[in-house]
């Protein structure tokens, strides 16, 4: 089924699918004989014709020949041209029932292929004695472990796998290989496997690929399929029981076929997808369903049988809500259900077309970490592997039965069982090996590795085992022992590995952080052992490794001996910043080359320990370094680049250490480098061809001609010749137009040929031919960029047109050039001795090997005996080939590891250099020059600086000498300045200089601000207080605030009560609306009151009539007698009341009170067992039950408590802070005051005055965020000290320099700071001092008596006044030392309780996060439970209206019943003793008839609703009583009989219809309560069902309930306990366990032990209660006897009475219910009321008739004013008609045409006479109106005027 999306591609896919397509188109290496006849075969194989299916499948070839059509031309011309008519054109008839009659030949089951015939062959040049085993495979070490289903089982010991051409079949035990070869030598698409391992299908790649199935063991072709896709195959998979084969092509058909593989036929064909498809796969339960996944898709299949035959229908999976993804791995369920994987790591369950349901990890974790590539059933269990290199197991039915549970459409579940591999594991596949009794499985590691696994999961499950280790990826680099038969190979994933390729033994493999991209064995001459390689990395880091036996190593006591080889780091350095991309040792090994991407080469000095040479630059990324030959003269370095350059340089001179100590850097300048700029000479080559082709057909052409002409002349003569002369040369086509691209083509490889001479293969446009090229001589003032240089040679390569050679090695003697192409391809070349022109390059052995696609050979090398030839591609194969030899030797060879020096044991490792961005050696020697140059410089600036501070001391003793002198003899400061004007242009500079500074520095003080800002934000912003210390001014102690954040939000504010809260606006407005209303209400009741009031006082007044009189009377009169009766019934209501309810209230025989039933059961439950919360019985009670909203709400109550208290003692604290400071003050003051008074004392009579106390800065921590200039200055010095202190010796010169130059700074202000304050201080001594000689100028005189009286009073004074001012001092500063003291302790008592609280902080959140988790499950289960409760409530409440009805239908029975015996009773009342015709009128009572509907009674609206009911409304009934005898006997009861009483006649006919009335309805009560009774029980069984899953429901809760208890128990409670405390002493010593102890407040203990004594109290009173109680009930069984007896007594008397004055026993309730008629009476009151009221009514329509009469009249009176006033206006206007015709007389003469005003004027007149006239009519019809009774009056009409 074509899907409406299949035509659509994406732009990456179908570009990478035209590369693919090139890339498979290019790789054709064979001849062109041997193409040609590939294509023939191809058109055989398409003329057949296709099965059902083909429409789609050919429709969307026609898309594919519109994709072809972007391709390359190349493609184009060769590929579509011969293929695309034998396939997208129609078959001839004759051609589809050839085919036809073929196919329905079956082929037999013992039919086998030829498989050499099928396998691909090299391919050697014809004629040539090449053999066709020149290279035989020895062995593959490399795996394509990147490659989809690449690892397949055949039986418990056989694993196959591809590695490029080759299928390898691998023996697990004896590690042996077995190949297979590719039929179409251009590689393998996929394998699969027969589900009974008998076959296994290898789908090639190619054109036209071929399916080729081969049976096991025997490995024979068995089938071939063809025309399955266009050029490769992407997965194949059995059904499950191995008949039917499901292929899917790659790009870019991707065409899925259904074959019957056995014989060889595709039963449906259709295209999968538009984009790339990884897998596909039958259903194991259902072969008619398949499923398909790729690139963002996943489709669901079904072979549907449709009116054209069976069809392939497919149901593409919508994603919906669910990100588009690649879906690797999935799995079909048995019920059609898919779960596949995503990138993401869950998984995904589909159905429908559409995703059910998302599968995840608990909170929210994905399944895997990555992909999941596999997805498997597995004994009832479902297994998944992923990237994440873990296995892990799911429950089946959790995920077969999963669905979703809300919108986000996840589902949460756990693994049963999982398995990490290891660490670095991508698992890609797994596959299960049939071992009896074990779950052993293998497993394909995409990080290059296969793995055994155990997924048994039991006590002996077995570690994850690696059975074979690989490279990842593309190999990068290979290199082969000079001496024995090792290699080395390292790639991007980061290891460098080891082999024997002659054993076929991997040996060892070394990890690094880099991966790795060049190699090199160290030669003989620098190792003679062989035991070195050299690696370059992708950091540009190089690595000397030394391999090592370890068998030779001492061996020490408890040594493991791992393996046969062992590498360990000999040296390492960095000369590059990008990939090593090549290494080299010259000719003599004493200097090493290293090339990278950066565009160096470093040259190393080997034997001084790899000591630095020098470097050169390249002008492009180096590729390749080949040092010449011993054959050469001089040692020279051939330098290929990628960008087309190729460079020669000379060995470079090696200096001696003395001169490398004054170099900057190590490049190397004066180097002589010859240079070749590679220019491309193709299109000269092909003109050349094409020149050379048109010339030898010309000269065939004139040979032709000739030929022709003597033919012409020995026949015709001179007629010839003319006729000859006569033809028309042709016109030759112009040749080919020289191209040079314009971006130079890569280098791929290139060798030496001779001195200054080399080979070069180009790949690209260049690409075909092999160049040979010379350099030219040495130039040093060319530009080596603008110069252009071409080969001299070429050698033209046949088939390497778009496959060019990509590296090139040769054998040892010269004879034999390997080729590695890049399409996976090996090429030899069988040269001439002693050739480097290659002048035979014609004979060649061409073979695939690699994969043709991504398999470019990136190394190439022999052994070192020219035995084996060692190939490394991109496909991640490593494969050993023997070369063919005729001395070829037998026996079993191995590669000898180099033994271990002595003393390898105790050489140190030398650090490694394991980060990416280290300095190279050239940065590290460029940075040593620059801190080199940095240090010379900040000497000198030193130097500079303690110049400038000896003359600014000269200038500052210049100054002070100035200041020394008088003041007429002093300079002035500006006397000093050498020139004003230097100094005006220095501050003007330093002013210009700071505000540029400013400018610049205004963005980092604007960050510096927002970071400020931020800070503030992020740390005080969010604090509601900072740590205040407060110290003591005589002692050490102190006191701090605590440190307070603003509260949490678990501290909400307590939110207002419905009491507290405060009316919403819309409730005020419905307040203010009804107060609105009744105050409106009020005051209408108040305008209606004084109108009321009058009538009610005209009633008052007014005389009442007799009429009204007589019916008060009545009234009063029956009201009486009413209420009397009334007033007895109420009584004996009353009285039957109060003896139900005795009676209710007397208890059973066997009555036993609620409360003491509830005591007894509480007792029976819990005394003496008190269950602990532990206890896994213990039932939590109803209101001790707790959820996550209660404990947050605790957890707030404990936060804002705890808040509320600090905040308290922050403020105590901040008071004491204040209080601190106000003290101060005082003490200053009086400090200030005592010095004053000190001043006027003698010495000798001082007291040494109290030092002032200091307030701290912890005291004022707000202060630490104010700062000044000062602040600043003080920061940023104690910030360079610290960088002076943590420096190097050079900086720390630096930087203390320049701290000195702040310290002089700062220090010259506060020396300022000082001098102002001395000077103020000086000021005022000098004040002082001053005064003083102001006294002394007056002569000295003796003090007199009264004088020294008041100086020895003022003495005393302030002699008191001293000793006062420091008690005072003192008692402040004790008073605020107490303060804190007292504060202090009672903060310590805080700290107590806030420590407490803390600790129960942390119980709480931990308990509120345990009841978060337990919270969404217990709300459901609350939930159930509710609901449930509520629907029992419900039933139950339905149940008791039930009840409730049926009793009240129970009672309405039970009144009919009375009523019928009561009709009866009251008839035979009526008839009386002894009246004749009693029987008769019984019958005529009791007789059955069917009544009459009553809806011919009741109208004809009641038809319908009754006409249902007519059925039951049919009388039926019989009697209960039959005195009459037989029923059949027929009687008249439509006649009354003679002599019989007429009234008592019509009496019985009246009450037989009461009769069938009441019998009706007891019917319909009787079938009411059968109903109800039905529902009743109904209702009753639903009750039982819901209290049954009610009880169910509350023990689920009451277990989650429990279980959450228990996981409450668990969480532990710190309680700070003393010795004392503890009373669990065992053998008179506290146990070390205290587990098993109970722990009680001191409250509860004293509460049981109170309760203990309150037990014994009550003990002792329930036993005298016990006897009290017996005593009452033996005294209340006597007093019943005898009210028994009185009772009886009374009864006697009362019916003795009733007898001697009733003359019977009668009802006293009867007779006290005797009463009036009061039907009748109220009949007579409401006649004589509705005759007043129809006296009222008269006199009030009198007196509104009178009113309208009256009204009438004024009408009429204001209508006739209104015709007087229209009878003046008519005899106005006749006047105004007059005037105006006497005016238009009189004027119209004056005025021959009219005015524009009398125009006006006319039209104004003529609207108001139209008004008028209007109103004259309106006038008319009201009077007419009015002179009618209740005329309409209409209002009067009003003129335009008026309006306006």
């Amino acid at each position: 089924m074509k899907e409406p999306d299949d035509q659509d591609t994406d732009g990456g896919k179908s570009e990478r699918s035209k590369s693919d397509a090139r890339q498979s188109h290019s790789s054709r290496s064979a001849s062109k004989s041997a193409m040609k006849e590939d294509y023939k075969s191809v058109e055989d194989t398409t003329g057949e014709t296709f099965t059902e299916g083909e429409e789609s499948y050919l429709g969307d070839d026609e898309s594919y020949v519109e994709h072809l059509e972007g391709s390359s031309s190349l493609f184009q011309d060769d590929y579509v041209e011969s293929i695309g008519k034998s396939q997208y054109m129609e078959t001839p008839v004759a051609d589809a029932e050839e085919a036809e009659e073929e196919v329905k030949k079956k082929i037999p089951e013992s039919f086998f292929y030829d498989y050499m015939e099928l396998a691909s062959m090299p391919f050697v040049t014809p004629d040539s004695n090449i053999p066709l085993d020149l290279l035989t495979l020895v062995h593959s070490f490399g795996y394509d472990c990147r490659k989809r289903a690449n690892l397949q089982l055949l039986d418990s010991n056989m694993v196959l796998y591809i590695a490029g051409n080759q299928l390898i079949l691998l023996n697990l035990k004896t590690k042996e290989q077995t190949y297979l070869r590719s039929s179409s030598g251009r590689g393998i698409g996929v394998i699969g496997v027969h589900p009974q391992k008998t076959y296994f299908t290898v789908a090639e790649k190619g054109v036209f690929p071929k399916i080729i199935i081969y049976e096991y063991p025997s490995l024979r072709p068995y089938r071939i399929l063809q025309d399955g896709t266009d050029l490769a195959y992407a997965y194949v998979d059995f059904n499950s029981n191995g008949t039917l084969l499901a292929s899917v092509g790659g790009n870019p058909d991707h065409t899925l076929t259904i074959w019957n593989w056995k014989e060889e036929q595709p039963l449906l064909r259709t295209k999968a997808f538009s984009q790339e498809v990884f897998k596909v796969s039958f259903n194991p339960e259902d072969d008619e369903q398949l499923t398909t996944s790729g690139s963002g898709h996943i489709k669901f299949w079904e072979m549907a049988l449709t009116f054209t035959g069976l069809k392939l229908q497919g149901s593409l999976g919508r994603f919906g809500k669910t990100a588009t993804n690649d879906i690797e791995g999935y799995m079909e369920l048995p019920d059609g259900k898919v779960l596949s994987g995503s990138e993401w790591g869950n998984m995904l369950l589909w159905e429908g077309g559409h995703i059910k349901v998302e599968l995840s990890r608990a909170s929210g974790k994905p399944c895997h970490q990555g992909p999941i590539n596999q997805i498997m059933l597995d004994e009832g269990e479902v297994i998944t592997i992923g990237s994440d290199g873990c296995v892990r197991i799911w429950d089946f039915e959790t995920i077969d039965t999963a669905d979703t549970i809300d919108e986000t459409g996840l589902l949460e579940i756990e693994p049963i069982n999982e398995l990490q591999v290891d660490k670095n594991v991508r698992l890609f596949s797994m596959i299960k090996m049939n071992e009896i009794g074990n779950n052993f499985w293998l497993s394909q590691d995409s990080n290059g590795a296969i793995w055994k696994l155990d997924l048994s999961f039991s006590n002996i499950t077995q570690d994850p085992e690696c059975l074979f280790s690989f490279h990842s990826g593309a190999i990068e680099a290979l290199a082969v022992s000079p001496l024995t038969y090792l290699m080395a190979t390292t790639g991007l994933d980061c290891s460098v590995r080891l082999y024997d390729f002659a054993s076929k033994t991997p040996l060892v493999q070394m990890k690094f952080k880099q991966g790795g991209t060049a190699l090199a064995w160290v030669p003989r001459l620098v190792s003679n052992g062989g035991a070195q390689i050299t690696a370059g990395f992708e950091d540009g880091v190089v690595r000397i490794l030394e391999l090592y036996d370890p068998k030779g190593l001492t061996v020490f006591v408890g040594r493991k001996r791992v393996s046969d080889a062992d590498i360990r780091l000999k040296q390492v350095f960095k000369p590059h910043t990008s990939p090593v991309t090549a290494l080299a040792y010259d000719r003599d090994g004493e200097v090493l080359a290293t090339g990278s991407k950066d565009q160096t080469v470093f040259f190393f000095e080997v034997e001084r320990d790899y000591k630095p040479i020098g470097y050169i630059t390249t002008p492009g990324p180096v590729c390749q370094l080949t040092w010449s030959t011993a054959s050469h003269p001089e040692s020279t370095l051939l330098i290929i680049c990628e960008n087309g350059y190729v460079l020669e340089a000379p060995f470079p001179t090696i200096k001696e250490e003395e001169e490398d100590h004054d170099v900057v850097s190590y490049e190397i300048k004066d180097m002589c480098i010859k240079c070749f700029h590679f220019s491309s000479i193709k299109s000269k080559i092909l003109r050349l061809i094409e020149i050379a082709k048109r010339k030898k057909q010309k000269e065939l052409k004139e040979k032709e001609k000739e030929e022709r002409r003597k033919s012409l002349e020995a026949e015709m003569g001179e007629d010839g010749e003319r006729e000859l002369q006569g033809e028309e040369e042709e016109e030759e086509e112009p040749l080919p137009e020289i191209f040079i691209p314009l971006t130079p083509c890569h280098i791929l490889c290139g060798f030496y040929s001779g001195p200054g001479k080399f080979w070069v293969s180009l790949g690209g446009y260049d690409s075909g031919f092999l160049y040979h090229c010379e350099f030219p001589p040495y130039d040093k003032s060319s530009d080596i960029t603008e110069k252009k240089d071409e080969p001299f040679d070429f050698r033209l390569l046949e088939d390497t047109e778009d496959n060019p050679i990509t590296t090139i090695t040769f054998s040892i003697n010269q004879e034999i050039m390997f080729c590695g192409m890049q399409n996976g391809a090996i090429r030899v070349y069988i040269l001439n001795k002693n050739d480097p022109s290659l002048t035979n390059m014609e004979d060649y052995w061409h073979f695939s090997m690699h994969d043709n696609n991504y398999g470019c050979i990136k190394a190439i090398s022999t052994s070192f005996d020219d035995r084996f030839l060692v190939t490394a591609g991109a496909d991640s194969n490593i494969f050993v080939f023997n070369i063919f030899s005729e001395f070829e030797l037998k026996e079993v060879m191995k590669a000898k590891v180099p033994s271990p020096k002595f003393g390898i044991e105790t050489e140190p490792i030398p650090e490694d250099i394991e980060d990416p961005k280290a300095y190279s050696i050239e940065n590290a020697r460029r940075k040593r020059e620059h801190d080199k140059l940095m240090k010379e410089g900040e000497e000198i600036k030193a130097e500079k600086r303690e110049r400038i501070k000896a003359l600014r001391n000269q200038l500052q003793k210049l100054l002070q000498m100035n200041e020394e002198l008088p003041k007429h003899m002093q300079f002035k400061r500006t006397d000093f300045d050498l020139d004003s004007k230097i100094r005006a242009e220095i501050d003007r500079k330093t002013a210009n200089k700071i505000q540029q500074v400013e400018k610049e520095l205004a963005w980092e003080k604007e960050k510096h601000q927002l970071g400020l800002m931020k800070l503030q934000n992020r740390f005080r912003d969010s604090l509601e207080s900072d740590t205040i210390v407060v110290h003591a001014i005589q002692s050490d102690h102190k006191i701090s605030s605590y440190r307070l954040v603003k509260p949490s939000k678990y501290s909400k504010s307590k939110r207002p009560s419905q009491s507290e809260r405060r009316a919403s606006k819309f409730e005020r407005f419905e307040k203010e609306g009804t107060g609105r209303k009744d105050s409106q209400r009020d005051t209408g009741g108040s305008i209606s009151v004084p109108e009321e009031s009058i009538i009610e006082k005209g009633k008052k007044f007014r005389p009442k009539t007799l009429s009204e009189i007589m019916v008060e009377n009545q009234i009063e009169k029956t009201r009486k007698l009413i209420l009397k009766a009334e007033r007895a019934q109420l009584k004996i209501q009353q009285r039957k009341k109060e003896w139900e309810e005795m009676y209710k209230s007397k208890p059973d025989d066997d009555y036993e009170d609620p409360k003491d039933v509830q005591a007894i059961k509480e007792a029976q439950l819990y005394m003496g067992d008190f269950n602990l919360k532990t206890a896994p019985d213990y039932k939590i009670p109803e209101h001790m039950r707790i959820n996550a909203a209660k404990k947050e709400e605790e957890l707030g109550y404990l936060d804002s408590m705890a808040y509320s208290k600090k905040m308290h003692m922050n403020k105590c604290i901040v008071s004491l802070r204040d209080l601190k400071v106000a003290v101060i003050e005082e003490i200053q003051c009086l400090v200030q005051e005592l010095k004053n008074i000190q001043s006027t004392l003698h010495v000798s009579k001082h007291i040494p005055i109290p030092q002032i106390p200091q307030i701290h800065p912890e005291e004022v921590p707000e202060k630490r965020f104010q700062y000044d200039e000062e602040t600043l200055l003080a920061f940023k010095q104690q910030q360079m000290k610290n960088q002076a202190e943590t420096a190097p010796q050079v900086e720390k010169a630096a930087s203390a320099g320049s701290a000195g130059s702040f310290l002089r700074l700062s220090s010259g202000k506060d020396g300022d700071l000082t001098t102002r304050d001395s000077l103020s201080r000086s000021s005022k001594a000098s004040v002082f001092n001053l005064d003083i000689p102001k006294f002394m100028e007056f002569e000295r005189t003796d003090p007199t008596e009264v004088e020294l009286e008041i100086m020895k009073r003022d003495e005393i004074k302030h002699l008191y006044m001293q000793q006062y001012l420091i008690n005072r001092i003192k008692e402040l500063i004790v008073t605020f030392d107490a303060e804190l003291r007292l504060l202090r302790h009672q903060k310590m008592k805080l700290d107590t309780q806030m420590k407490l609280s803390d600790l129960h902080h942390v119980t709480l959140f931990q308990e509120m996060l345990l009841l978060k988790n337990f919270e969404k499950q217990e709300n459901i289960l609350q939930e159930c439970v509710n609901s449930l409760d509520k629907e029992e409530q419900d039933m139950q409440w339905k149940i008791n209206e039930t009840l409730k009805e049926m009793e009240e239908k129970k009672n309405e029975v039970a009144k009919v019943q009375d009523q019928e015996t009561a009709l009866y009773a009251g008839f035979q009342a009526a008839l009386g003793e002894n009246n004749k015709f009693a029987n008769f009128l019984m019958k005529v009572l009791k007789k059955r008839i069917k009544r009459v509907k009553k809806k011919e009674v009741e109208g004809v609206a009641d038809e319908d609703k009754e006409s249902d009911e007519s059925s039951e409304e049919e009388s039926s009934l019989e009697s209960d009583e039959d005195e009459s005898g037989s029923e059949d006997e027929v009687f008249d009861d439509s006649i009354c009989p003679t002599n019989c009483d007429k009234g008592l006649f019509e009496l019985a006919l009246q009450l037989r219809e009461k009769r069938l009335d009441i019998e009706e309805v007891l019917v319909e009560e009787k079938k009411m309560i059968d109903n109800l009774r039905k529902e009743y029980d109904t209702l009753s069984k639903k009750v039982k069902i819901v209290a049954t899953n009610l009880n169910m429901a509350e023990e689920a809760l009451e277990a989650y309930q429990r279980e959450k208890q228990q996981r409450l128990n668990e969480l532990l409670v710190v309680i700070p306990l003393k010795l004392h405390q503890i009373e669990y002493v065992v053998s008179g010593e506290i146990p070390r366990d205290l587990s098993g102890t109970l722990v009680f407040s001191n409250h509860s203990l004293g509460r049981l032990q109170e309760r203990i004594v309150q037990l014994h109290e009550e003990n002792s009173q329930q036993q005298k209660l016990n006897k009290e109680y017996r005593e009452r009930r033996k005294q209340l069984i006597r007093e019943k006897r005898e009210m028994a007896k009185t009772i009886q007594k009374m009864e006697e008397t009362v019916n003795q009475l009733m007898v001697s004055k009733f003359g019977r026993v009668i009802n006293l309730e009867a007779l006290q219910t005797l009463s009036v008629n009061t039907t009748l009476e109220e009949l007579k009151i409401k006649k004589l009321r509705k005759e007043l009221s129809n006296t009222k009514e008269m006199k009030m329509w009198e007196e509104k008739i009178a009113q309208v009469q009256w009204e009438l009249m004024m009408k009429t009176k204001e209508h006739t004013k209104k015709l007087h006033q229209m009878n003046d206006l008519c005899i106005e206007k006749k006047k105004l008609d007059s005037q105006l015709n006497i005016l238009q007389n009189q004027q119209g003469n004056a005025f021959q045409g009219p005015r524009k005003a009398d125009t006006v004027a006319r039209e104004k007149v003529t609207e108001l006479i139209q008004v008028q006239a209007q109103r004259i009519l309106a006038l008319k019809e009201e009077v007419v109106l009015l002179r009618k009774k209740g005329g309409l009056v209409l209002p009067p009409i009003h003129s335009p005027q008026e309006n306006e």
